[in-house]
């Protein structure tokens, strides 16, 4: 069973040793999106018991989870690419209540490459509030 996994994922994103960049969950709001630190996603679950989800139960997986349109250029795909291979896969992901992947998508696309079918996960009861309501990704810091 994986636990403790607050530190190594607040200092580590992956076994080449380079930071964490900011992260946040992004999911509608009243009037824009609402926005959830990843870090104090990562510090709330910190004790939280980490169970084995199937793959293919996430629903996300048949979403256009990454891009709003029909715009994403090569340079933005190769950017994930880069990121599902650096992801560290033993961190377990973050599910909302309802089983809405809140961190560790690039970890499940890169199981899902490798043909593994489940992954460890974290989940909330009770969803915690937003960090930011009604706000737009670019107007949030990402240092």
């Amino acid at each position: 069973m994986v636990r403790g996994h607050t530190l190594l994922a607040l200092i580590r994103c992956s076994s080449n040793d380079s930071l964490m960049r900011k992260q946040y969950n992004f999911w509608p709001g009243e009037h824009g999106l609402d926005a959830w630190d990843v870090d104090r996603l990562i510090a709330l679950t910190a004790h939280f018991p980490v169970t084995q989800v199937r793959i293919d139960s996430l629903n996300e997986l048949d979403t256009n989870y990454w891009s709003v349109d029909d715009s994403t250029t090569v340079r933005a795909l190769s950017e994930h690419v880069q990121l599902v291979q650096d992801a560290d896969t033993s961190f377990p992901i973050i599910l909302s209540a309802n089983g809405r992947i809140m961190d560790g998508m690039h970890r499940v696309v890169k199981l899902l490459l490798n043909g593994t079918t489940t992954v460890n996960a974290v989940q909330f009861v009770s969803d915690p509030t937003p960090d930011f309501t009604n706000c737009r990704p670019e107007d949030l810091t990402y240092e």
